[in-house]
């Protein structure tokens, strides 16, 4: 009983997000010959909220320290693995294994995870989160997930539609939807994909919004090139 109420509860996490950011969640694929396929872009949501994060290190994050970099944005507690706002052996498993092997096409693509208590509040213990991670997470590079500590909910602060990402109900993890919300930001900080990040298949479709992000990229450079080209 416990299992299907703890579905029944990611559901409807969902169908809220559905609601909030619909659109973009239905693409198109029209498939051409060439470099130029044809497809739905992402949404931009618009600019992500002002922040200011900290690393272990003491190395301040905002929003300018990640210009021309696709970032995906999660939060992450001292309680992971066994208890999380996401899952983070599926964000190991479906996107960071990817980002790490695939470096020299996906340098600028970067995972940072906010660290949090369990209601959502700053925390600072960063140290024994990435000793977790360097225990659980094969190959874990702190340059390609970087954990940072912060008020999370500064950049979780988005409207859309009326709605708001920083909703409260207990059917959410610490009673806070912001802690279960993965961020999928451009080069220039907006946001362009938002999804829970509780289940295999919902990270497993931000992987998909990322690569299709990294597409519209390929096929602006593919453009400029054949444009200057032609000039030549």
């Amino acid at each position: 009983m416990a299992k299907s109420d703890s579905k029944a509860g990611s559901l409807k996490s969902v169908f809220a997000l559905l609601l909030l950011f619909g659109p973009a969640l239905i693409l198109i694929f029209i498939s051409t010959r060439g470099c130029e396929h044809k497809f739905k872009e992402l949404d931009d949501y618009g600019v992500i909220p002002a922040f200011s994060f900290t690393d272990g290190k003491g190395k301040v994050y905002t929003n300018q320290t990640f210009k021309n970099k696709i970032v995906i944005y999660t939060t992450i507690q001292p309680s992971c693995p066994d208890s999380c706002g996401v899952s983070i052996w599926h964000v190991d498993q479906l996107i960071y294994q990817r980002l790490r092997e695939n470096q020299k096409k996906l340098g600028h693509v970067k995972l940072v995870s906010i660290l949090t208590d369990n209601n959502g509040n700053p925390d600072k213990r960063i140290q024994d989160v990435e000793f977790m991670l360097k225990d659980r997470v094969d190959g874990y590079d702190p340059n390609i997930w970087i954990v940072v500590s912060g008020d999370a909910k500064s950049i979780y602060n988005i409207k859309h539609n009326g709605q708001t990402l920083l909703q409260k109900d207990k059917k959410y993890f610490g009673g806070n939807s912001f802690l279960e919300l993965m961020l999928l930001a451009d080069k220039t900080n907006h946001l362009r994909m938002v999804l829970p990040g509780k289940t295999e298949s919902t990270i497993r479709t931000m992987r998909d919004h990322m690569a299709l992000l990294e597409k519209e990229y390929d096929i602006k450079a593919y453009k400029l090139k054949k444009k200057s080209a032609v000039a030549d």
